[in-house]
């Protein structure tokens, strides 16, 4: 996927505004400038405002429509690294590094249920507390871990304490920012 492609609606579609989280709707023929096509979704430059576009509504911009796949584990440790491979596909809409190396999950907890599936529990933070992006990401967390067949449950949880900071990042994420 070519980042700074030009691109033009071909059907009216909802997008969601950066950082606000306000859906809008983005009528056909409107040009956009896709400044980032991570983790199943776009993120577009329309008339000076950032939207994020899902990505099962790509063929809006002549693009396949992503369809997530459905993981499968064996065994626990299994479960664990998937898990944070899958939390790996969810990016922060203004920056082209994902949720795990930006330092935005604080915790991740995986419970057996008595009915034989598991649970899953997350805590995740925003790189500004008064980011409206909040509930869409943890929701795209969510829906992607459940997207997990071992996974019957899911409850992902923003917080706001300890506030995020970039000395929470990865070193590969402060490297690829050139902040290392």
């Amino acid at each position: 996927m070519e980042a700074h492609e030009t691109v033009t609606f071909t059907r009216d579609c909802e997008a969601t505004r950066i950082p606000d989280g306000t859906k809008i709707t983005i009528l056909k023929g409107e040009e956009a400038l896709i400044t980032q096509a991570l983790g199943g979704s776009y993120t577009l430059l329309i008339r000076g405002n950032l939207f994020r576009l899902e990505g099962k509504d790509g063929n809006a911009i002549g693009k396949e429509s992503e369809a997530q796949p459905l993981e499968t584990v064996r065994g626990r440790n299994d479960l664990d690294k998937t898990v944070w491979k899958v939390m790996k596909t969810c990016y922060d809409p203004e920056i082209p590094i994902n949720i795990v190396d930006l330092g935005l999950i604080y915790s991740c907890d995986i419970f057996p249920l008595e009915n034989g599936g598991t649970r899953v529990e997350v805590k995740m933070t925003l790189t500004a507390p008064g980011c409206g992006m909040g509930g869409i990401l943890s929701e795209e967390v969510r829906s992607k871990l459940c997207s997990i067949s071992e996974v019957s449950e899911c409850d992902v949880r923003l917080v706001f304490e300890p506030q995020w900071n970039r000395d929470m990042m990865s070193e590969a994420a402060k490297l690829q920012l050139g902040i290392l």
